[in-house]
């Protein structure tokens, strides 16, 4: 069996995707890996259509940029990457 990396992929090469202050939606359900405390490994963090805003900015293995996102309706915030990410299109105000 072949395990699927991005190892090849290196995102900080070039800007963040997403900003500070951004609206974002999740295009996945994420669990908790173990790094999130007082929650339980394996239970749902964010569910597939949450939405947040872009709180922090970091890096993980030198390779991909981790977005932290305030999911305020879930009280709490969550590190992201790009990939599991999409932008929400505010409506603007004419």
């Amino acid at each position: 069996m072949k395990i699927s990396r991005d190892s090849d992929v290196i995102e900080i090469d070039r800007e963040p995707v997403y900003g500070y202050g951004q609206k974002v939606r999740s295009t996945k359900n994420i669990r908790n890996d173990g790094t999130f405390p007082g929650r339980e490994i394996g239970e749902i963090l964010v569910n597939k259509g949450d939405t947040g805003y872009v709180t922090s900015i970091g890096t993980f293995l030198q390779q991909f940029y981790i977005y932290g996102v305030d999911f305020y309706e879930q009280g709490h915030i969550v590190g992201m990457k790009g990939k599991e990410l999409e932008p929400i299109e505010e409506a603007s105000h004419v």
